[in-house]
């Protein structure tokens, strides 16, 4: 059984943005691409644009001093959705974060158009960005 297309363009994200390679990361954002984060915390919200995403992602790696780790349990996906499962961990100002979460996405002609995060604790995480 071949893996569906669209898991190798979610590896593709994850190693741009693990490594902190933005050119990489745009060839596989759509420039008009719509994040969704949940919460209620400074990146929390609808970030519209590749800019606007990428400045929210961005903010993790700042406010985190760099610690912001997601790892891969597991990428699912079919031609409507792919699905990412991760393991987070981070620290801020005397404060760790150590959560699974996961991302849905959207993903269109080797692009991603549209992701939303679901965290398995809302209020940890809003207490750690705040």
């Amino acid at each position: 059984m071949t893996e569906h297309p669209d898991i190798a363009v979610f590896r593709k994200a994850y190693s741009a943005f693990t490594s902190g390679d933005m050119e990489a990361l745009a060839r596989v954002f759509s420039a008009d691409v719509v994040w969704h984060t949940p919460g209620r915390h400074p990146q929390s919200g609808d970030h519209v644009g590749r800019d606007a995403a990428f400045a929210s992602f961005g903010q993790e790696f700042e406010r985190s001093g760099g610690t912001y780790r997601p790892v891969i349990h597991d990428v699912l996906a079919n031609d409507n959705h792919t699905v990412a499962l991760l393991h987070v961990t981070a620290a801020r100002e005397g404060k760790t974060l150590d959560m699974d979460y996961a991302l849905i996405l959207h993903i269109q002609d080797g692009k991603i158009v549209e992701g939303w995060e679901t965290w398995t604790d809302q209020t940890e995480l809003d207490e750690f960005w705040s």
